[in-house]
């Protein structure tokens, strides 16, 4: 089963993609592990890349889109725009609620100087006060709508797929793009649970994808929490150092010298 946190950044709910111990049932690692079970060797295993650093964002305000800079493909830096919404309503409560703010400062600064020649008391004063606070809080709530209106982003990466257009009008919580990180790849394999007593963090194995037909060396980073009932099978993660030319969701064969 694949499950997705959810990052807030700016206008955008960014989801990093966490994979549980339990892959979903069209989880391309499950036709890799019945693969796997008719393997030639039995020190063989499918595997597949995954991106750490991978997220949909999504919108947090209901709003029309006036700027999508980055098509599919495109790499983007940490921080860049990678969409912006027409916020000319937020701007202008914002204004009225920071031109309010500074006239209840000014209200209550000359309450404060009437109050010391006696000539109001301490009821007004702490109205004035509270006006201040009031105004105040207005502005902190329009200042995060604005804020919200440009979606950054989380990480370095590239532009997997553009969920909505230009100029369209979107809902709160809308899909707005999809995000991966490459150079942050791991190898995700779903191994035999009886090599548990033989496989350790740290342990080295080579792994050879498809699509390059080139055997990179891995590493064992971490092994899964439980033990899948049905297919009997062990979430392994690996990294490899070096991850130029690969991309997420490219497959392939896992060979563990040590198991032979």
């Amino acid at each position: 089963m694949r499950r997705f946190c959810v990052w807030v950044i700016g206008l955008t709910v960014v989801t990093c993609a966490v994979h549980a111990q339990t892959p979903a049932p069209d989880d391309p690692l499950l036709e890799n592990s019945t693969a796997g079970s008719n393997a030639t060797t039995s020190s063989e295993a499918r595997g597949v890349l995954r991106a750490r650093d991978q997220a949909v964002l999504a919108s947090e305000l209901s709003g029309r889109i006036v700027e999508l800079p980055f098509s599919e493909g495109e790499s983007f830096k940490k921080g860049d725009t990678l969409a912006r919404f027409d916020c000319s309503a937020y701007q202008a409560q914002l204004n009225a609620a920071q031109a309010a703010n500074r006239g209840a400062g000014e209200e209550l600064s000359h309450n404060k100087q009437l109050a010391a020649l006696n000539s109001v008391g301490r009821f007004e004063v702490a109205r004035a006060q509270a006006k201040v606070s009031e105004t105040q809080a207005q502005s902190q709530v329009y200042q995060v709508q604005v804020k919200r209106c440009s979606v950054l982003a989380p990480f370095d990466g590239q532009v997997v797929e553009r969920k909505v257009k230009r100029y369209e009008s979107v809902a709160a919580g809308a899909p707005l793009l999809d995000v991966v990180d490459n150079r942050t790849l791991e190898i995700h394999l779903l191994v035999p649970s009886r090599w548990m007593a033989r496989l350790k963090p740290g342990q080295t194995f080579s792994f050879v994808p498809d699509e390059t037909g080139q055997a990179l060396d891995a590493t064992v980073k971490r092994l899964g929490a439980r033990i899948d009932e049905g297919s009997q099978t062990l979430l392994l993660v690996a990294t490899l150092p070096n991850a130029n030319g690969l991309l997420a969701g490219m497959s392939g064969t896992a060979r563990f010298a040590e198991l032979k």
